[in-house]
């Protein structure tokens, strides 16, 4: 059974935003990483006795659903206004292996930028520090009924969080 500790700061840091697919337009506000510890479990790994490469996914999906729920976002809030999240590209950049019993902390950042889309920049790190993982993700909100991304998601997540600090919408 993996272990889930949220932890999360209100503190915001300064960090470049994308546009787009990830072009540099300036600098804004951005929350410090919000993370949730896991531990690696004996299923989750291959033949080679090291993390599969597809529970990497499966860790940050989880952060960045915990990140929504520490931001006081519900999926169910999300279904009744016929939004959802979703994920456009993901890359995933494997530093050291992970094994069964491996502490690790899975960092989620939102950096917004202008436009239909942002990007969420995610660490996996052993509690020793050694990054394992780095995953990066252009995201948006879909519209459920139009079947198209929402032209500003930043304003949809802000209106549903009781507290937007965590998705790095702090003075926006």
């Amino acid at each position: 059974m993996a272990m889930a500790m949220a932890k999360g700061s209100r503190g915001v840091a300064v960090g470049v935003t994308v546009a787009g697919a990830g072009e540099p337009v300036g600098e804004v506000e951005t929350a410090e990483p919000f993370a949730v510890r896991v531990t690696v479990r004996g299923y989750e790994t291959d033949t080679q006795g090291h993390l599969n490469q597809s529970v990497y996914l499966q860790y940050a999906e989880h952060a960045r659903w915990s990140l929504l729920q520490a931001s006081g976002i519900r999926q169910s809030a999300m279904v009744d206004r016929r939004i959802g999240p979703v994920t456009l590209e993901t890359t995933i950049r494997y530093r050291r292996e992970l094994r069964a019993g491996d502490e690790v902390e899975v960092s989620c950042a939102f950096v917004w930028g202008e436009g239909r889309t942002f990007r969420i920049e995610q660490t996996v790190r052993k509690t020793d520090g050694t990054v394992a993982a780095e995953v990066s993700a252009v995201c948006g909100v879909l519209d459920l009924a139009e079947r198209k991304l929402l032209p500003d998601p930043r304003a949809a997540l802000r209106e549903l969080a009781e507290d937007p600090a965590p998705l790095g919408l702090t003075g926006q």
